[in-house]
């Protein structure tokens, strides 16, 4: 059979040129200003918000913009240059249809494979506009659709964040070629205070032991107060198996923290008996403000006018005594002249004086026989008690049962018995203040809150004291060198909670002061805790720098949100699910707040699970 062929048309032969012609016609490049980019800026929708940015990426781009990445946007045409930072994402779309169209669904739900053409979606923050000189400045304008959008290698993104420092956190979660460090060389830093807030089991205590040895390290001189003894041991290398394991990933050799000394109040006991630096100590009721104790001891209004009737009077019979101000002692005088009772006590006062002084003066009120009442005050017996009780029946005297109810609390101090011991040394701030030195101060034997806030009232005021000395010896030239103070106060709750702030206005007052006038003389506060729903707002104001780790309250973050700033919605929302060591991070050193995996600890930590 002869194969029959059908000439062509003169329609289908300019249909043949048409397509030989587009054969012959180049492929298509890439603008030279899109080459490298991983995405394109998209429309705003009409939920948009400012400073976000929604990206759109290829499929093989998805993986290449995880969460927390840094981006660079060219704005196209208007050439300007944006940084921003993933805080959403990425996430996975269908092209053309709906995640959820009927197609999808039935086809998934059947069992059956339909798996169409995707690409992948993110929310970018903006950070700011970056100039031609490569200074950032507040955008001005967003970026226009269509711009591309390039990945920030871990370099630049670093040198971005501002991550650098002396001393080391840990790593950027989700690109572990950055260390994440603190600033510990500027005063901008450590001295804006930090607060590490965090549920049990949150890795809490594995940052401050890592704090606590990268600031020796830098130099610090570190002041703990460990209310549990978990950080006794952290002179000795960590056996954990978790810890060492953790270490072994990033490198790090387990170790302990060198110079540490262990203060225990005179009395008690240490959680750690072998460690070779146990120093015991005695508080001083003469370098406490009565206003403090007041605070303290959480008077009524009567009782406290009663216990400054008292304090008074007691202040007197030191007078009358020549106790102090010692007759004819030029300096005794001057420090009587300059005393201010809101931050310190009256020199050479003992507590036993102030007890005798309130013993006698119930005993007037209730009508008792002055001269048969035994004081507990060597300087108050013998031939000077006549003296002491002529000043005390020159005091008016009512309502029994009020300077009885003085007389318990007053007693109740007198019986912890850790004031103004004969044989035992108060404590040595010249010593504390060494660079590189961690003191550590047991509380884990004292079991009474209202002691462990004496003695952090007393250690943050004395402190600050020396502190402000050393201050003014560094302004004068050829003076030395002022030392890096960091103070932590561990369950920092239970020593100024919401509940307590109103009836401690005098304490917190002087926590304030502390705050205020450390920023200038290095002198840092870190306040530790798994309950910060309990610290007031005030004192998370005095905070200028968090650690986060995992928080489950909704309300409590809802409370943080309002007194952090610049976390934004993502990290927040990841707050409740983050695993132990994870960590919202953010330092006044910082660009913005990051989520950091917190290194292990090299020392060893008592009570870990």
């Amino acid at each position: 059979m002869t194969e029959q062929i059908t000439p062509a048309t003169p329609d289908d032969a300019e249909e043949g040129d048409r397509i030989a012609g587009l054969r012959a016609l180049p492929s298509w490049e890439e603008p030279e200003a899109y080459r490298g980019s991983v995405g394109r800026t998209m429309f705003d929708t009409p939920g948009a918000k400012d400073n976000t940015v929604t990206v759109l990426l290829p499929t093989d781009a998805v993986q290449q913009v995880p969460a927390q990445s840094l981006v660079r946007i060219d704005s196209h045409p208007d050439r300007r240059r944006y940084l921003a930072v993933v805080v959403a994402g990425p996430f996975a779309e269908p092209d053309g249809l709906r995640a959820d169209a009927p197609a999808i669904v039935t086809t998934a739900v059947r069992g059956a494979t339909f798996m169409p053409r995707y690409h992948g979606r993110v929310q970018v923050e903006i950070i700011g506009e970056q100039l031609a000189s490569g200074t950032m400045v507040p955008p001005r304008f967003r970026p226009l659709p269509n711009s591309p959008v390039f990945v920030v290698n871990s370099e630049e993104k670093a040198a971005i964040f501002r991550v650098d420092g002396t001393m080391l956190l840990g790593v950027a979660a989700g690109d572990e070629t950055i260390d994440v460090k603190i600033a510990g060389d500027r005063k901008s830093v450590l001295p804006r205070h930090t607060g590490v807030l965090g549920t049990t089991g949150g890795g809490k205590s594995t940052t401050v032991s890592r704090v606590i040895g990268e600031a020796a390290r830098d130099r610090y001189a570190v002041i703990l107060l460990d209310t549990e003894g978990e950080y006794t041991q952290i002179n000795e290398p960590t056996t954990d198996p978790t810890m060492l394991a953790a270490l072994a990933r990033r490198g790090q050799e387990p170790g302990g923290v060198p110079n540490t000394r262990i203060y225990t109040l005179v009395g008690k006991d240490t959680s750690n008996p072998d460690h070779g630096d146990i120093v015991p100590y005695t508080l001083q009721f003469s370098t406490m403000s009565p206003f403090v104790v007041e605070d303290l001891l959480d008077l009524t209004d009567a009782q406290k006018q009663r216990f400054e009737k008292a304090y008074d009077t007691t202040k007197h019979i030191l007078q009358d005594l020549g106790i102090f101000p010692r007759k004819g002692d030029a300096e005794d005088m001057r420090v009587s002249i300059e005393l201010d009772e809101f931050d310190t006590g009256y020199p050479r006062m003992r507590l036993a004086n102030l007890y005798d002084v309130v013993l006698l003066l119930h005993a007037k009120a209730a009508g008792d026989d002055l001269d048969q009442v035994s004081v507990r005050s060597p300087e108050f017996r013998g031939d000077h008690k006549r003296q002491v009780i002529t000043r005390v029946q020159a005091v008016k005297t009512d309502a029994v049962l009020s300077w009885r109810a003085l007389l318990g609390k007053v007693g109740r101090l007198m019986r912890l018995n850790v004031f103004d011991h004969p044989n035992t040394s108060p404590l040595d701030y010249d010593a504390l203040l060494q660079p590189g030195r961690v003191s550590i101060f047991d509380l884990s034997d004292t079991d009474s809150p209202l002691l462990n806030n004496l003695v952090i009232a007393d250690l943050l005021r004395g402190t600050q004291r020396m502190q402000d000395e050393h201050y003014q010896a560094s302004q004068v030239p050829g003076g030395p060198a002022l030392t890096k103070t960091l103070i932590i106060i561990e369950e920092a709750h239970e020593f100024l909670s919401e509940e307590r702030l109103a009836a401690m206005p005098h304490l917190f007052q002087q926590v304030a002061r502390i705050a205020k006038r450390g920023r200038k003389r290095w002198l840092s506060l870190m306040f530790v805790t798994q309950l910060p729903q309990h610290l007031p707002r005030q004192v998370l104001g005095l905070v200028n720098n968090f650690v986060l780790h995992k928080i489950n309250d909704a309300v409590t973050i809802s409370r943080l949100k309002s007194t952090v700033a610049g976390i934004d919605d993502g990290l927040w929302q990841r707050l409740p699910a983050l695993a132990p060591g994870q960590a919202i991070v953010t330092f006044t050193s910082m660009t913005r707040p990051l989520l950091v995996a917190v290194d292990a600890t090299p020392a060893k930590l008592r009570m870990v699970d």
